[in-house]
């Protein structure tokens, strides 16, 4: 069975909202909306490929990251170690690069069936965490 690495960045505001990009048509899973990031590349650590993604994607410098939480997620034909890193700092103005489209979305109403399935159990710990996580 196959297996990948990807990193995805938490990216949240002062005012708590989280930036969500939506899949393309063309990808797996199109049309969900996402945390952005991507598949880490050889010789690449989790942190270095957040970087290298959130910059070709959206646009943005990271500053800091904290990690999150790892998941591990399988597919019918592969499986997905997921690194998820909690962004609160960056350089930039975030827009969608490569033409997806993004939103800003409070923290709390993050919806898990906007997401794909791999998100469930990151959805259900923003949501309540919402009053914590500051």
């Amino acid at each position: 069975m196959q297996s990948s690495q990807v990193s995805v960045g938490i990216i949240r505001n002062a005012q708590h909202k989280i930036l969500i990009t939506q899949r393309a048509v063309d990808l797996h899973m199109a049309g969900f909306w996402e945390f952005p990031g991507g598949k880490i590349e050889p010789g690449e650590t989790p942190q270095s490929a957040l970087k290298r993604e959130l910059l070709e994607e959206i646009g943005i410098t990271i500053e800091q990251m904290s990690l999150f939480k790892v998941l591990e997620h399988r597919f019918s034909d592969r499986i997905v170690t997921l690194h998820f890193y909690l962004v609160e700092q960056w350089q930039g103005k975030p827009f969608g690069r490569e033409g997806q489209p993004m939103r800003w979305v409070c923290q709390h109403e993050l919806q898990a069936s906007e997401f794909p399935l791999a998100n469930l159990e990151i959805i259900h710990m923003l949501t309540d965490a919402a009053s914590f996580l500051s």
